[in-house]
């Protein structure tokens, strides 16, 4: 299996005036080049202007906690193996507030005595949605007592969404940014 990009980050011409101005804006936030996930994946215009702002109502904009949504995008990562992902929100969930030993042990799961009541939950949840696609009843039961149904339905739908785009990251071949 090759590591060279499926599809090559776009240019100007091939990302449009709003994907490329968003990219550039992303790199100076980042203190990167334009990321290649946005210049991968602006390619296809208009899904990545409807996935920017689904993506957006989850992480920073949803209900739960920032470092709660960097947390469970982290433990997501590290199940599918995503270094891509991986980097970019190590370096957002610090600014979420994670400390590095938290980062540290995010791959142990919820088994660390570091992690709160409410983070082995969150844990439990995004390992479990990974590597069942579901959650058991016991789970599920723990979920309602801790977390609102707003912060249910999110919480579920983080984890699928960044599952999913993990997916498409490591099919694409998305390089990493300098």
């Amino acid at each position: 299996m090759t590591d060279q990009p499926r599809i090559t980050p776009g240019s100007f011409r091939e990302l449009g005036v709003f994907n490329w101005a968003f990219s550039r804006l992303a790199g100076k936030v980042t203190g990167t080049q334009p990321p290649n996930i946005f210049t991968t994946l602006g390619r296809q215009k208009g899904l990545f202007r409807g996935w920017l702002h689904f993506s957006g109502k989850l992480m920073p904009g949803g209900k739960l906690a920032r470092r709660e949504s960097e947390l469970v995008i982290l433990r997501v990562a590290g199940l599918r193996e995503c270094a891509y992902e991986q980097s970019h929100h190590v370096r957002l969930g610090r600014k979420a507030g994670l400390t590095q030993e938290q980062i540290d042990h995010i791959d142990e799961g919820s088994s660390w005595s570091g992690w709160s009541d409410r983070d082995r939950l969150l844990l439990d949840v995004a390992t479990s949605l990974v590597r069942t696609q579901d959650v058991d009843d016991a789970l599920w039961q723990r979920m309602r007592e801790e977390l609102t149904e707003p912060e249910c339905i999110e919480l579920l739908m983080l984890v699928g969404q960044y599952d999913s785009l993990a997916t498409t990251l490591l099919t694409l071949r998305v390089q990493p940014d300098e």
